[in-house]
């Protein structure tokens, strides 16, 4: 399926590792050129290499999403370097975790990385999407529809996110600018949280794989398939979605 993206210009943050690599991977694979960004000098170059391997055009940068003003602004000179932009995925996130001693724990990184990250980011890079009739999809999480595992800031932060997308999605329709969210289920890959949780609390491990009717833990690269997908224009006429990606591991019916 041609997904029509080939010569196109996205901008995927917190892209050097994990979904939003895959997401930047799977882009430069389509034709698309990248603007990437993560807080390590040395991965954002490896990524810049690697993904130049594709013959697009690839621009990195060392960004703090956290420092607004810079992230906005390295949001709209990456988009003004790369001669106009289609796509915008903002990736980063504060990261989940509960301490019982400390309920505070990850609510203001959460805010401050997860919801402020896509509100500025999508505030940057609207009037750009308008010019293109482009599209942005935001990065939640099954655990913001149900329990999981603790109170965790994480979860209620991205069920923020949620809403949010929901409602740009309305709000940015009439410019011709389509807003979707992708919720994962549990995602493993090397170095990621789940790898950390089998080798550090291996039963929590063994009791949340159980709980995944498809009987494995899902890939990041499932992620970035439906994530590019509604990037697409193959996805022009979906708005306002929020997509789970998790092998029925949530139980919930998704009407």
């Amino acid at each position: 399926m041609d997904l029509g993206l080939k010569g196109k210009n996205a901008i995927v943050t917190g892209s050097t590792k994990g979904i939003g690599r895959r997401i930047a991977n799977l882009l430069a694979s389509e034709g698309v050129n990248l603007g990437i960004c993560a807080r390590n000098q040395a991965e954002v170059d490896q990524a810049v290499k690697d993904l130049s391997a594709n013959g697009v055009n690839v621009i990195g940068g060392v960004v703090d999403v956290m420092d607004h003003d810079a992230y906005q602004a390295w949001l709209k000179e990456t988009a003004e370097a790369l001669g106009g932009l289609d796509m915008f995925v903002p990736n980063v996130t504060g990261g989940g975790g509960f301490d019982p001693e400390n309920w505070s724990m990850g609510w203001q990184e959460g805010f401050n990385g997860d919801i402020m990250g896509t509100v500025l980011g999508a505030e940057a890079v609207t009037p750009f999407l308008a010019q293109s009739k482009g599209s942005m999809v935001f990065i939640a999480t099954t655990a913001a529809g149900e329990y999981f595992n603790a109170p965790m800031a994480y979860s209620s932060v991205k069920a923020a996110v949620v809403n949010y997308g929901s409602n740009l999605a309305q709000f940015l329709a009439p410019q011709g600018i389509n807003v979707n969210i992708v919720s994962p289920g549990s995602i493993y890959f090397e170095g990621g949280a789940w790898d950390q949780i089998q080798q550090n609390a291996p039963d929590m491990y063994e009791a949340v794989l159980a709980s995944i009717a498809m009987g494995r833990y899902g890939t990041p690269e499932e992620v970035a398939n439906v994530v590019v997908f509604l990037l697409s224009p193959a996805a022009s006429w979906v708005t306002g979605v929020n997509v789970t990606v998790d092998g029925a591991q949530t139980k919930r019916t998704k009407f």
